[in-house]
This record gives structure tokens, sequence and C-alpha cells, in this order.
């Protein structure tokens, strides 16, 4: 083991950073946290709504195959960027690097903050509906319990301070709990399909027709045409499979990073596609009259398990689903703290590196952690004023995001040529044939389309309550970084930055790339000398 880390320390080396984190996290550990990112049946719990009730059960069922389609493109192209660049920085580290030096600062300023911000958002909301969930399940059991906002915002907070916690613990510890994450999420979804599917009489499953074809198109928005309707659908699987760079996040922590995270990405994104079209078909085959939904709580896809396999199992079931998200939580804001530490460690924050610090007793990045968890409280305390504002912000997550992602993809194909750019292919590479660029056209091109479905009001007529604002936040957050960075940012902030300081190490990795180390590290020593300068 001790050769495979010291393989993955050089090539950190060779990028620029020095070993700051204990790789800890074996294959299983690192397969288990992409798979919890996505959170397979929590994340269908709360978007399945959406698809059923705006575009109906046929939108739910070809969505989901169509966007999981679309979505192994992107994590595909993800994966091979990773593979190349196994920092904790992810696609934000990437970005800088697969474009013209002049470029890098403000490539890597927007990429980081769009990452990041949307990041953030997703910890938010993700915890905002874990704790809905909770509740939910509270007023099934207790239908005379109401929910309330102060109640909601309080399990929320609670939570997410149980998570900084539980985060704090040191990298071992971390990786030990995740090894199990991914036999509770895929176990639980192939259990409730199971039951379900047991539970429902022959003669109340719907037909073919309702689930596939042309019955099962029902248009609740009212007022888009049926194709909108239908394409709503692809909120869910969009959703589902949005976090696809938080393990490059924790590669820095991954032992054989540059193979194990980028294969985590790929096995993560076909498992989750493959077993969330069968959940997807089985929750509309046992669904009941649609009329009947979403029910008390509020999520159809606890309905259906209500109706299906009575209170008690559901509920026993639903802990479960619950403890799936808890998972998507835990990694999300692990993966988001790491990035914040990235991200103060080439100086992007204005902090003087006071958030690049490894505590010592723990080998991880405390104050990022709590940075982290105290920004991600924020948008659910606004819930509390205005639930519009905070489910604004909650929506920037995809967009943000998908965006994000889809700018390192095109800089690797726009530069390929540039003298400048060395793009040095890892271990996962899809070659430069038609395979590698039809993935990356594919998922380019559909990141923009949804990006569009991402906009739309889902209902009509348009009210200040349905009025989707991610568009226009996401937007702003583009204005307001790009401001900071004409404004002032720019005078710390000049792209990722070597943080070696060792003369006989930078010798030592220009030798073994057989390339002269003034011309390995002359940009990020540039950089860096002129944010000393004014510091």
């Amino acid at each position: 083991m001790s050769r495979t880390v010291d393989d993955d320390d050089h090539n950190l080396e060779a990028l620029g950073y020095k070993p700051s984190f204990r790789r800890e996290f074996s294959n299983l550990a690192t397969i288990s946290f992409a798979f919890s990112i996505m959170g397979l049946c929590s994340s269908v719990a709360t978007t399945f709504n959406t698809p059923l009730l705006l575009g109906g059960p046929a939108s739910a069922t070809w969505c989901w195959l169509l966007g999981s389609c679309m979505c192994f493109t992107l994590g595909s192209s993800i994966a091979e960027i990773v593979s190349a660049f196994p920092t904790c920085g992810g696609l934000y580290t990437a970005s800088a690097r697969l474009c013209p030096s002049t470029h890098r600062a403000v490539v890597g300023w927007l990429v980081g903050w769009l990452n990041l911000l949307g990041q953030i958002a997703g910890v938010s909301s993700t915890e905002f509906g874990l704790a809905n969930m909770i509740l939910g399940a509270v007023s099934i059991a207790s239908p005379e319990f109401a929910i309330a906002p102060g109640k909601t915002v309080g399990v929320f907070t609670g939570l997410l301070i149980t998570h900084g916690i539980l985060n704090s613990l040191a990298t071992k510890h971390l990786a030990f709990f995740t090894r199990g994450f991914v036999f509770v999420n895929l176990g639980t979804t192939i259990i409730i399909i199971m039951v379900l599917l047991a539970t429902t009489p022959r003669s109340e499953m719907h037909s073919a027709s309702y689930v596939f074809g042309s019955q099962g198109i029902i248009n609740e928005t009212g007022g888009w045409n049926n194709g909108i309707a239908f394409l709503f659908g692809l909120l869910s699987v969009q959703w589902t499979m949005t976090d696809y760079d938080a393990t490059a996040h924790i590669s820095e922590e991954v032992r054989r990073a540059a193979y194990a995270a980028p294969s985590a990405i790929f096995i993560a994104v076909i498992g989750t596609g493959i077993l969330g079209w069968i959940l997807n078909i089985v929750l509309v085959l046992c669904s009941g009259p649609i009329g009947d939904l979403p029910g008390i709580s509020g999520s159809a896809f606890l309905q259906i398990m209500v109706t299906r396999m009575g209170v008690p199992a559901a509920l026993f079931l639903w802990s479960f689903v619950c403890l799936t998200a808890f998972f998507v939580v835990q990694t999300a804001l692990q993966a988001c703290s790491r990035l914040l530490y990235a991200f103060s460690r080439d100086h992007a924050l204005p902090d003087s590196g006071y958030f690049n610090h490894i505590s010592p007793w723990t080998q991880t990045p405390l104050r990022a952690i709590w940075l982290t968890t105290a920004v991600s409280i924020l948008p659910g305390l606004l819930d509390l004023a205005s639930p519009v504002a905070a489910n604004a912000i909650f929506a920037l997550t995809a967009i943000a995001l998908d965006t994000s992602y889809i700018i390192p993809i095109f800089l690797r194909r726009l530069y390929a040529n540039h003298p400048e750019v060395r793009f040095q292919p890892g271990p996962f590479y899809m070659g430069s044939g038609i395979v590698g660029w039809a993935a990356n056209i594919a998922c380019i091109s559909w990141t923009l389309f949804v990006c569009v479905i991402f906009s739309l009001p889902t209902v009509l007529p348009v009210t200040r309550e349905n009025m989707n604002y991610a568009s226009v936040i996401t937007i702003g957050v583009i204005v307001v970084t790009g401001v900071w960075y004409i404004l002032s940012a720019h005078r710390h902030y000049h792209g990722p930055s070597s943080d070696l300081t060792n003369a006989e190490t930078r010798s030592r990795l220009g030798a073994s790339q057989g390339i002269p180390v003034q011309e390995v590290f002359a940009d990020a020593d540039e950089k860096k000398s002129q944010s000393d300068g004014i510091a």
C-alpha cells in the first residue's frame, strides 16, 4: 500500500500540490462514496412528484431512461478529466489547466464559484429535503401532527450540525463508515422494488399503456403543451445525477486516485441509471389512482408505499430512505469542504489561507468543514422569512453544477492543440477518436438543453410563489462574482498555483518527467509570487 500512496503523492506533486491528506479511501469506499452522493432512492423520493404529477406516469418512465443515457456521456467525460487531474479542486482545477495562461484566472474563478455555490446549495437543499421527509413520515404516523416552517428549519439545522460533527472525524473513520453506504443505498432500493411488486395485486397494477404509452401522458402544468410537460420529467433524473465530481474532491484521500475516482464515477452513473429506471417503472406500475397522490405527507413516493405496504412497513422502509438521504449530505458536505479548502489553497478566498489548514489531529480541513456547514445553514434559515427566496437558492444547484462541468470539457477540445495547454490523459481515457468526441459533444449539447428546461416555471400561470428563479440566481452569481473579481479578487487570485516549496522536490519532478523544472512550475510560481507580493 505504501508504494501506491507514494505514487499517488508523486502524481499530486507533479500537478503542483504537496500531499496534505491521508489516503484512506479504498476502491470500495470510493465507489460507495460515488453511489452515495447520488442517493438513488432518496433522490427519487424527493423529486418523483415532478415527473408524475406534471407530465404523467409515462414522463417519469421515459425521461429517466433518456436522461440517464445522456448523463452517462457527461459522467464519462467528467471521469476522463478527473483521471488526468486527481486533485481536491476537481473540475475547478482542471478547467484552469485546460486553457491558455491568459485565461486561467478568469476561467478558474468562474468555474470555481459556480461549482462551490452549486455544491453548497446542494448540501442545503438535500438536508432540507431530508427534514421534510422525516416530518412527512411523522405526519403519516400521527395525522394530527402539523408541519410548520419552524419545525422544518429546526430539524434541518440540527441535521446539518450533526453532519458537521461527523465530517470532523479523521479520514480513516470517514472511509470506514462510507464503505457501508452503498449497501444501504442499493439494498433499500431493491427491497422497495420487491416489496411493492409483492404487495400490489395484479389486478391493481397499471397497464403497459399507462406506464409506457399515451395513456400515461397526463398534463397537469396548467398551460404548457404536452411536449414541455413531458420533458419536466427530466428534472428528477438530472437532479439525482447532479454531483458527479464530488468523488474528484476527495481524490487526495483516495488510493490509486487516477484509477479509483473516475472508475467510481463511471460505475455509479451506470448503476444509478439502470436501477433508477427499474424503480421508476415499479413506482408507476404500483401507484394506484393518480388523484390520490401525493397524499397527506406531500410525497407521492411515500404515499405509494403506504398504500401498498401499510403504514408500519412503509415507515420502516422509509427510515432507510431517510438514512440514504443522510448519507447524501454526509458525502456532499465532505466534498464541498474539500473544494473550499482547494479554493483557499489557490488564494481564491480573501482569507490569507486561513481555510487552507489541515488539522494535525484529524488530518482534515476542519475550518473548511465548519465554514461549509455554517454557510449551508443560511438558505434553510431564509425559509422562515421567505420560502420563495429559499427555494430560489435551492434551485441554483443543478444549473450551476452542470454549467461548471461542461466548461472544462469544452475547453479541453477547444485548446487541444494550444502550445500552453498540456493535457496528459490519465488511466481512464476514451481516446482521441470518435467515441471521446461523441461523448463530449453529446454531454455539452444535452446539458445546455436541460438548463433551458431547468429554467422554465413548471406551472402556469406564473406567480411569485411558483416562479422558477434558477436561471436568475445563476446569472446573478456570475455577475456578482465577476464584479468581485474585477474590483478586488484579481489582486489575490491568479488561478490554481503550486504550494510546493521544496526545491529538491521540484527538481526531482521535473527530471522524472523529462521537462525542465522551470516549465513545469513557471506559471504557478509566477502567480504565487504575485500573490505573495500583494499580501
